[in-house]
């Protein structure tokens, strides 16, 4: 049989892979946004995202941004497909956040 100890565990480990993924997309949207969307870059602060001083508003304009894929309609097919990955990992991270901390405490 399985433990619950080990389960939980598991759920642990895929959580932090998809999330160090995620950040990484992230870093790498970054970068590519520089050259793709020199405004957009400015607005999020992209130098500083990173950072301890970084704003958490203009994180949350990134957020949003992705949030209601206002990239759709741009012309760079490499910003678009780094945006479209950035808002799927997210997704995908908060969903196995949410089943990790369901398992853990249901167990």
């Amino acid at each position: 049989m399985i433990s619950g100890d080990l389960i939980i565990f598991a759920l642990m480990c895929v959580t932090a892979v998809n999330f160090m993924r995620y950040i990484s997309t992230l870093r790498a949207l970054i970068f590519v946004m520089r050259e793709a969307h020199p405004l957009l870059y400015q607005q999020v602060d992209g130098r500083g995202f990173f950072t301890t001083q970084g704003n958490v508003v203009k994180q949350f304009r990134l957020f949003n941004y992705l949030k209601s894929k206002e990239y759709s309609q741009h012309h760079d097919p490499v910003f678009v497909g780094k945006c479209d990955k950035v808002r799927e990992l997210f997704i995908l991270s908060c969903a196995l956040l949410g089943v990790t901390l369901l398992a853990a405490f249901s167990v």
